[in-house]
Order: C-alpha cells, then sequence, then structure tokens
C-alpha cells in the first residue's frame, strides 16, 4: 500500500490528467450517445437500407476514405484509452463501447443489429427517440429472425 502511495505521488499530474480525461469522456458521452441515436434514421436496421449503403461503400470518395481512417483511429484511441481506464480511475468499459462502435470490421452491422433487438435496450432507445420527436426504430419481423 505505501509504494502504491509513493507512486501516485510520484505520477500526480499525470493521474490528474487521466481522471480529467476520464470525466470528459463521461460526460461527452451523456451528450453524444442519445444525440446519435436520436438522429440515426428510423430505418437504420433494415436490410433495403443496408443494401444501399453497402452499393454506395463500392464508390468511395478520398474524403470519405479520409473520414473512415480518422473515425478507426478515434475508436482505436479510445479502445486504448478504455483499456487503460480499467486499471487506473475512469469510465473504462463506457470507453471502450464507443470505441469499439467507432471502429469497422466484418460482421459489426449484424452484431448491432442483434444487440438493438435485445428487449430492454430497445425500449430505451425507442423511448429516447420518441421523446425527442422522432419515430421509434423499425426493424421486420423477418430481419429479427435472420440474425
Amino acid at each position: 500500500m505505501a509504494s502504491f502511495l509513493m507512486w501516485a505521488e510520484a505520477h500526480e499530474t499525470w493521474l490528474w490528467w487521466a481522471g480529467s480525461l476520464s470525466v470528459a469522456v463521461f460526460l461527452g458521452s451523456l451528450v453524444v450517445i442519445p444525440w446519435v441515436i436520436v438522429r440515426m434514421p428510423a430505418d437504420y436496421f433494415s436490410s433495403a437500407r443496408r443494401e444501399r449503403v453497402l452499393r454506395e461503400a463500392g464508390r468511395r470518395s478520398a474524403w470519405r476514405w479520409a473520414v473512415l481512417v480518422a473515425k478507426n483511429l478515434g475508436g482505436g484511441l479510445l479502445m486504448v484509452a478504455g483499456l487503460a481506464m480499467l486499471v487506473l480511475p475512469g469510465q473504462g468499459l463506457l470507453t471502450l463501447l464507443m470505441g469499439f462502435l467507432l471502429l469497422d470490421f466484418p460482421g459489426k452491422y449484424r452484431m448491432e443489429r442483434w444487440l438493438v433487438q435485445r428487449t430492454p435496450l430497445r425500449r430505451i432507445i425507442d423511448r429516447c427517440r420518441v421523446r425527442a420527436g422522432r419515430e421509434p426504430l423499425r426493424i421486420s419481423r423477418a430481419e429479427r429472425r435472420a440474425v
């Protein structure tokens, strides 16, 4: 215990920065997550929209590639910060989740759709959307079974 206290005193500035970053990420998540949920199109998880998005993805411009690279770098940084926050002061799991959602990888869409179909999470998302004057997410029964 004494060695930990000595280490903490020696790294006090670093710990303050890490704690401040943790608070900033937490407060940012309280704003960003509802903002993203409300602005998500109601048909985001429909197969017709997914096919259209995949067709357009084949015609990526330099700007889209730059955004994709920046988004993945940001997601990677949040993942590293989240891992560090698991042992340091901070919202490690929330930061890991935010980083994970920013990353692009095969199977991510299918996993997101599976998560959103869980009843407790779906209720929270739909309640947030209705409160903001948006329609609930639309996922047909056939698409639900396909997951």
